[in-house]
């Protein structure tokens, strides 16, 4: 991690493939979002750290990521945590140049890698939250997955308000725990779903499911046996939690809708590609399936690609 405490505010510096409007746009993709709020090049979000709930600003300036503290100066242990938070959930410590090798080789790749160059994976460092959100997003459209999110959390979560704005934060499993199924029907989840976020939150609570855990695991082979142990975690769940908040950089969730439409696009195909069609194109994407995925599902917000 490369980054400066200068007391009241952090200077975090990341590698030179990094575009933060790039990854602005990632994080402004929805008005529903509860979770951070993107406002005239800066992103705010809470987090919680050894019980205190800390707000913050990034912005980027002079080629480093500024962080300040609006409402108050955290201590230097809880400074140094959230200089961690951001260097994860910007995929900091990610060296992409492996990426943009295999990408200017690549016939689809290659137009986008150049476009969005700089783009990190945006993660999701806790891996409830990307359970969660990989649970409500199966097989519902982004829109209505972004309302039971926020439904989600400001019925559960935490909340911390600062100049009359509410800034949230996701539930904790602990909390979701305790719930009953009907608790989570009242918000439009269907029933299945409810039993699998609860279920998934037991899990953890149990300690049968932690990040560190599954970060000792060997392979990613192994990482995603040990998800789908867990039901309602499916193939493509693991895939996508492995890739946001694990960091395999070679995760393919082979199934995703997002990634056939994109292909369809750049391709300009009649209609979706097959499985086998994407595993054969996903061969010349060894190692960085999981980039070459976000880069593909980022090529869906441009209406000119």
């Amino acid at each position: 991690m490369n980054w400066i405490d200068h007391g009241s505010y952090l200077e975090i510096y990341p590698p030179k493939e990094f575009n933060f409007e790039e990854c602005l746009i990632f994080l402004g993709r929805s008005n529903q979002e509860v979770l951070h709020q993107t406002e005239g090049g800066s992103v705010y979000k809470l987090i919680k750290v050894n019980e205190s709930l800390i707000l913050f600003k990034i912005g980027y300036i002079n080629a480093s990521i500024k962080v300040e503290f609006p409402i108050s100066i955290p201590s230097i242990h809880s400074r140094k945590k959230v200089a961690e938070y951001i260097w994860e959930w910007f995929d900091l410590g990610q060296d992409l140049g492996g990426f943009y090798q295999v990408a200017s080789r690549d016939k689809v790749l290659k137009k986008i890698a150049h476009k969005y160059y700089g783009l990190r994976m945006m993660c999701i460092p806790d891996l409830f939250e990307a359970l969660v959100w990989a649970v409500i997003g199966q097989q519902i459209n982004l829109t209505f997955a972004y309302t039971l999110k926020k439904r989600f959390v400001e019925q559960f979560g935490e909340c911390l308000t600062f100049e009359g704005e509410p800034f949230w934060l996701f539930p904790s499993f602990e909390k979701i725990a305790s719930l009953n199924v009907e608790d989570l029907r009242k918000l439009q989840f269907t029933a299945r779903k409810a039993e699998y976020i609860i279920g998934i939150a037991k899990a953890m609570i149990n300690g049968e499911l932690t990040k560190e855990l599954l970060l000792q695991k060997q392979d990613d082979q192994q990482v995603q046996k040990s998800l789908m142990l867990t039901r309602g975690i499916g193939a493509w769940t693991a895939d996508y939690v492995m890739m946001k908040c694990l960091h395999y950089t070679s995760s393919l969730p082979i199934a995703d809708v997002g990634l056939h439409n994109a292909l369809k696009n750049l391709l300009g195909l009649e209609s979706k590609p097959t499985k086998e069609e994407i595993k054969e194109l996903a061969e010349d994407w060894k190692g960085w399936q999981a980039y070459a995925t976000f880069y593909l599902w980022r090529s869906l917000y441009d209406k000119n690609t």
